[in-house]
């Protein structure tokens, strides 16, 4: 891992994962099973993947809630629910994402998905989302 990936790694990680809601990432339980792989999927992940710019951080996390939602990933949705409104995604924009997933997932996978986007905005004191 080189001290670039690294920087990357770091730096993208705060403007994802700090602020908003309180919730530890899944890099913390990684990191108590193997340290070192916790590091390798964190740089991949993080560094490597979400450092791209064909896609900007806001439509990657776009990509990942609207997956998250459609297969009922609850713990990772809140998590990259939280990080898509501290990247700056259109809380509108989310909304309409996971209404979109109900021809995909499903009705029970739209409830669900805006349960914890409630939850989300609640605790960011966002909610209610202006008409």
């Amino acid at each position: 891992m080189t001290d670039e990936i690294k920087q990357k790694t770091q730096e993208t990680a705060k403007k994802l994962f700090v602020g908003g809601i309180k919730m530890d990432p899944p890099y913390r339980t990684w990191k108590e099973f193997d340290r070192e792989l916790a590091n390798d999927f964190s740089c991949f992940i993080t560094g490597n993947l979400y450092s791209r710019t064909i896609l900007s951080l806001q439509e990657r996390q776009m990509v990942a809630c609207a997956a998250l939602a459609a297969i009922r990933a609850r713990d990772e949705l809140r998590l990259h629910t939280n990080a898509a409104l501290n990247v700056g995604c259109d809380p509108k924009k989310l909304t309409e994402l996971f209404f979109q997933i109900g021809t995909y997932a499903g009705m029970p996978a739209v409830n669900e998905a805006l349960e914890i986007y409630r939850g989300v905005l609640t605790e960011r004191g966002e909610w209610p989302l202006p008409k």
